[in-house]
């Protein structure tokens, strides 16, 4: 019973979506001093982002069970179908800010201290469709903490190069929320839920999803630029470059059967290339004369 309630909770939360920030999470550790950080801290980092990302999804969850219940895209999930009871899912959440702050307690002290800002951003971005059609960005922001976090729960500082991933994490990760929040276009303009397809229509929002993805690359490689990041690096930029131009070719105003696959597949895929080309940077780095 337990491990099936366990299971239940783990597809509610969409555990495996864990591969989007994950890994970004890992390029602000590994540059941090250009090498693989200790044991210690890679544990700790990832602990407090599976407490983090975990928390935020079942707040997610909870705070968005009675919308939930409405959208015939999300009648299915746990919550509205009873699947897990309200207090289990209060449960989760507790254990998993309880991860979290153990955590973060055991990584720098700056990072300790700025953590229940954190946790603020994890519960706010829930309510932010109810009243803003900035929440794709209020969701980027708080997906991008991951590099800026892992960087000061190491250095105990904050630099401009952790805050440019963070920006490209940021536009990035609001780009495709974009893309994703088209298949509810008619819902949430039915129920009243603020969304850039809802307020500017399908094309307009895919077309400032297409401008998000072109600045998400511009502040990747401005991070480059500032760490003097080598020429694997700027390969993995490009591929990801690719990867958010096919994305964009799935889909169109007409037709977004296909946006499944560039939500889930491809960005697990950008993600996990930045990760492994900015780890081969560090292991074999090869120097670019960075000039423009």
């Amino acid at each position: 019973m337990v491990f099936k309630k366990l299971k239940i909770f783990l597809v509610m939360i969409k555990f495996e979506h864990s591969v989007f920030v994950l890994p970004f999470g890992y390029v602000g550790a590994f540059l941090t001093e250009r090498k693989i950080p200790s044991v210690n801290d890679l544990v700790w980092i990832t602990l407090a982002m599976v407490g983090a990302r975990t928390a935020a999804m079942t707040l997610n969850r909870i705070i968005d069970r009675h919308i939930d219940a409405k959208n015939p895209r999300t009648a299915g999930r746990a919550l509205p179908r009873g699947l897990l009871s309200l207090n289990e899912a209060w449960i989760y959440v507790c254990l998993s800010l309880a991860l979290l702050t153990f955590s973060v307690y055991h990584l720098s002290p700056l990072a300790f201290r700025l953590f229940p800002l954190v946790v603020v951003f994890l519960v706010v971005y829930s309510y932010t469709k109810r009243f803003t059609w900035f929440c794709h960005l209020v969701l980027g922001a708080v997906l991008g903490m991951a590099p800026l976090g892992t960087w000061v729960s190491i250095t105990n500082r904050f630099d401009l190069a952790p805050l440019l991933l963070a920006l490209g994490v940021l536009f990035w990760v609001a780009g495709f929320d974009i893309i994703y929040a088209c298949g509810d276009y008619e819902f949430d303009r039915r129920e009243g839920i603020y969304s850039i397809p809802a307020r500017f229509g399908i094309r307009r929002a895919l077309a400032v999803s297409t401008a998000f993805h072109v600045l998400s690359p511009l502040f990747f490689l401005a991070a480059g630029l500032i760490l003097n990041l080598g020429l694997f690096y700027l390969a993995g930029l490009i591929i990801a470059v690719f990867i958010l131009f096919y994305q964009h070719s799935l889909i169109s105003p007409h037709d977004l059967s296909r946006a499944g696959i560039a939500f889930f597949n491809l960005n697990g895929i950008l993600s996990m290339i930045m990760f492994a080309f900015t780890f081969l940077d560090i292991v074999f780095p090869l120097q670019i004369a960075w000039k423009f």
